[in-house]
């Protein structure tokens, strides 16, 4: 299920720092109530002792304009955030207190909620076009020849670019239906140019992709990218994707 947060700052304009998915994700997490935030934030579903906390969501959408130093971002008017699980509970959570709440805090930033839309978009073929709403991370943490991790990203066009989305779209089926995921190959094709974006998320630099991809593959390996996300990181604001 995919929910429209529509919303109008409080204030002259929503002022946020160009990094702000942490914020974005506080929200989500004081919305939806202790006992399931809880559970998300602590322990997600599991599989392969990864956790997953089967939601995402997008960047701030609206009219903005960066300060010269590029450090923050104003937003002017109304902004519009989508937030997408398959978790119905999570959804309905988020959208009732939405609604009774009737205002949201985004940091510093009291904003007025306006209009909450939800919809259940159904993949209905085993091809689809895919648009990211926040960029998509695919990445290998790595041993140096000293013993010391570090992280590899990979870019849409990389044949590791499209194993780790397929590997990760079978985990996460496999840890929220409790089930192994179906048989075949998922393909991506990019559509276009990808954009790079680096996102500096709690003190650790994250760098995912932008554009359009078409995606190849069982449907509900499909569905499971539109309601939890593409690729890793989803929680903290990647990998919302929306079809076109």
């Amino acid at each position: 299920m995919k929910i429209d947060l529509y919303l109008e700052s409080l204030d002259a304009a929503l002022n946020l720092p160009i990094h702000y998915n942490y914020m974005i994700q506080s929200l989500i997490y004081d919305t939806i109530g202790d006992e399931l935030s809880s559970f998300l934030h602590d322990f997600g579903f599991i599989e392969e002792k990864r956790s997953f906390k089967m939601f995402t969501f997008s960047r701030v959408m609206g009219k903005y304009q960066i300060m010269e130093d590029g450090q923050r971002i104003y937003f002017n008017g109304p902004v519009k955030i989508i937030i997408s699980s398959p978790m119905v509970e999570f959804c309905n959570s988020l959208i009732n207190q939405f609604i009774i709440q009737g205002k949201v805090r985004i940091g510093k930033n009291q904003l007025q909620v306006m209009e909450v839309r939800s919809k259940k978009v159904i993949v209905k073929e085993n091809e689809v076009s895919f648009r990211t709403l926040s960029p998509v991370v695919a990445y290998s943490t790595l041993l140096r020849s000293d013993g010391r991790k570090y992280t590899c990203y990979f870019q849409p066009g990389e044949s590791d670019f499209e194993r780790l989305l397929e590997r990760n779209l079978r985990k996460k089926y496999n840890a929220f239906y409790k089930k192994d995921a179906p048989e075949g190959e998922v393909k991506v094709r990019v559509l276009g140019q990808s954009r790079l974006a680096v996102i500096n998320y709690k003190d650790t630099i994250i760098k995912g992709y932008s554009g359009k991809l078409q995606v190849t593959g069982p449907r509900e390996l499909l569905q499971m990218a539109v309601d939890s996300g593409l690729g890793s990181k989803n929680s903290q604001g990647f990998g919302c994707v929306e079809i076109v």
